[in-house]
């Protein structure tokens, strides 16, 4: 049997190997994975599609010479603009004017005469056309910006292309290769860890091809939906997906190989020892893995679809690693043996795991500490998690600026720069409203009377008469303050709230207006999926734990965790990195990996608790499972840290902030919250703790059967209080 799962596993590793290479194929990063369905921008959107008989992504060409343009200049810019339609692209039989809406016309000096504006639509639909293994959209900007490069820098001139166009293949950059780099650097950083924890050669190779496994499984389901369009993959959830799932299936091996070797100090027969070690195993597995499982499935109620894309994607990712831990990998223990743990083979020596709390190991001696003092490291430690949670107001989260999203510096965001210092900031993205005809001369007049807007028109086009829709036109006007800044959505909310005065059939959209939805969709999924996942976990630990008090304990102790770790974050991201701040889905995507993976180590822990208390009552049950459990889950807690940060090999600031918030809160939940806070008030609690069907009982000992003074001798301590 065991051989037979091997080798059913290498066929999934041979077909869905190769399809983790190709979700990027699947992936996609546009606005319509942003914006919220039920938004003004939105309608506003749709609207704009159905006026226009194509959908454009402008390319923002920008020309500056700081002692400015000259006649000469403006020709050169002019005699280049002429040609773009026939620049080459990697394929040579492929032109730019293949992918344009029209060849664009001239170009637009600016009123100080240091730079002129070029805007080149891109058409939408074109974007993910393939040319040489690269997009069009890439392709294309690659193609204008060496050729600008070639023919007007050699004059001096600087350009620059940004604009919807230049950010997103800026993108397509930073994601470029984020299979191979990434999931690189994640397996180099576990597989060193599982080499210093294990002191073997063998089984870290074992841990991680059981990883990889899990994500070809989950790859075979994710890349048919996502290429059917029946979920949304974007390139920020294939990233996690990957760290998701080395991480998550790294931590079940961890828990399965712990109680493995445990049994085998116990039954000369590999198969009895795994028998009973997969047992062991699977009921903490199997709660980690739903508590994952239906957190990220609460991302469905999302507003956003980036959001809503990531639950399923990822809940198929921990299924891969939940299945591959317990189907693979006993399979290659049981083949390989004892001998996976070379060269520290264990022998049958019938040491028990509970015999070992007897040496003075570091989490011997933790173990001692909340039996003796455990109202006294609750509380201390409950205070400086408080103190920690007080910063968590000053993370700004009301979102960032576009030419923040990378933490490299790129030609799209230097292009944005050098517009905003000659043109008005919001050239390039305007503001649009979808009105009914017989109101658009009222929106005309209210947006030529609000402060930080100029130039309203009716239509699309300067010139030309409106087209209209159902009874109804588009008004554009340009806004003075950045698109994606603070000031313009400011500007919105004005514009809003007075045209609602002209009628409220009388919608505003455009780029700032579609950040302002985004961010106000993102409080609103805050304050609707967090209690959602709090009230899942919730009741999944009390099936568990067969208890009402223990789950109360560990959802309040993984709250306060994330609390404090969004508090330290608060003030690494604005007084060490310097950050300008965060994207509004950060709470939330934190919120979701912290408390539905940190729960995992309290699982762990109380699952072994309540197993140990069957034949030992419940406080020296708790003080056997601290000690027995601190070294298998400390290091599936920094192996989970590790994993995630890997994400910050990425230039994308959303990406690295998530990997700091992930990291540092798993550590604390490992370190601190299971290690004292939980046992500690476990401890405190006594029997209480499973409250209110009682402490678990055995048919063979009475429990408290062992008192806590002997458990507090075996620990190195004679003076239990």
């Amino acid at each position: 049997m065991a051989a037979l799962a091997v080798l059913a596993w290498l066929a999934v590793g041979g077909v869905g190997g190769p399809l983790v290479g190709r979700l990027s194929e699947v992936a996609t990063n546009d606005n319509a994975n942003f914006l919220p369905p039920s938004a003004e921008s939105t309608a506003v959107s749709k609207l704009v599609q159905r006026t226009t008989d194509t959908q454009t992504l402008p390319y923002l060409v920008v020309v500056e010479r700081t002692s400015g343009l000259t006649p000469a200049d403006l020709q050169a810019v002019q005699g280049w603009v002429a040609g773009i339609p026939d620049l080459k692209l990697a394929d040579p039989t492929r032109t730019v004017g293949e992918f344009l809406e029209a060849p664009p016309t001239a170009a637009i000096p600016s009123q100080d005469k240091q730079a002129a504006l070029v805007p080149v639509a891109f058409l939408a639909d074109q974007a993910e056309v393939t040319i040489k293994g690269d997009t069009a959209l890439y392709a294309v900007a690659q193609a204008l910006r060496e050729s600008a490069a070639s023919s007007l820098g050699a004059s001096g001139l600087t350009v620059h292309v940004t604009g919807a166009g230049g950010f997103f293949a800026d993108f397509i950059i930073a994601f470029s290769g984020i299979d191979g780099i990434l999931l690189l650097v994640a397996l180099g950083v576990v597989f060193l860890i599982l080499l210093i924890v294990y002191r073997s050669p063998i089984l870290p190779f074992a841990v991680l091809i059981t990883a990889m496994f899990g994500l070809s499984l989950a790859a075979l389901v994710v890349f048919p939906l996502a290429k059917n369009g029946a979920i949304s993959l974007s390139g920020q959830s294939q990233g996690i997906l990957s760290i998701l799932v080395v991480g998550a299936a790294t931590d079940y091996a961890l828990l399965l190989v712990a109680r493995f070797k445990e049994e085998l100090h116990d039954e000369e027969s590999t198969w009895a020892a795994m028998k009973r070690a997969w047992r062991a195993a699977l009921e903490p597995i199997a709660a980690s893995a739903a508590t994952v499982v239906l957190g990220l499935l609460c991302l469905r109620l999302s507003d956003l679809g980036s959001t809503k894309g990531l639950g399923p994607v990822g809940a198929l990712g921990i299924v891969g690693a939940f299945v591959a831990s317990l189907t693979f990998l006993p399979a290659v223990l049981l083949l390989i043996g004892r001998r996976i743990f070379w060269p520290q083979t264990p022998r049958v020596d019938h040491v028990h795991s509970a015999d070992a709390v007897g040496t003075r190991g570091v989490w011997g001696r933790v173990a001692g500490l909340v039996g003796r003092r455990p109202r006294r490291t609750w509380v201390i430690t409950l205070l400086a998690l408080l103190a920690c949670a007080a910063f968590l107001p000053t993370l700004n989260a009301r979102g960032i600026a576009q030419s923040d999203l990378f933490l490299t510096k790129v030609d799209s965001v230097t292009g944005q720069e050098v517009l905003a210092r000659h043109f008005p900031a919001g050239s390039g993205s305007p503001v649009q409203v979808a009105a009914p005809e017989s109101k658009a001369d009222a929106v005309v007049q209210v947006l030529g009377a609000t402060k930080g807007v100029s130039n309203p028109q009716v239509g699309l086009v300067p010139g030309q008469p409106p087209k209209v829709v159902d009874g109804q036109v588009i008004v554009q006007a340009t806004l003075d303050a950045a698109a994606d800044s603070v000031e313009a959505e400011g500007t919105i909310e004005t514009l809003r709230a007075s045209l609602d005065k002209v009628g409220t059939d009388v919608l505003v959209g455009g780029t700032t207006a579609t950040n302002l939805d985004v961010r106000l969709a993102s409080e609103r999924d805050l304050k609707l999926i967090i209690p959602t996942i709090l009230g899942v976990i919730f009741v999944v630990l009390m099936l568990l734990l067969r208890s009402v008090i223990a789950p109360l304990v560990l959802v309040a102790a993984n709250v306060l965790s994330f609390a404090a770790t969004m508090g330290v974050s608060a003030i690494a991201f604005n007084h060490v990195f310097g950050f300008p701040g965060s994207d509004p889905s950060t709470p939330l995507y934190g919120f979701v990996f912290l408390v539905a993976l940190g729960i995992d180590y309290s699982i762990f822990l109380m699952t072994r608790v309540r197993e140990e208390s069957r034949t030992r009552g419940t406080r020296p049950g708790i003080l056997v499972a601290l000690a027995v459990t601190g070294g298998v889950i400390t290091s599936a807690g920094i192996v989970l840290a590790s994993t995630f940060s890997a994400l910050a090999v990425l230039p994308i600031l959303f990406l690295v902030q998530i990997a700091f918030i992930v990291a540092f809160g798993v550590l604390l939940d490992t370190l601190v919250v299971r290690s004292l806070l939980v046992p500690a008030v476990s401890y405190d609690l006594g029997d209480r703790i499973w409250w209110p069907v009682g402490p678990p009982r055995s048919g063979r000992h009475a429990p408290g059967s062992e008192p806590v003074t002997d458990i507090h001798a075996r620990l190195g301590d004679t003076t239990p209080g």
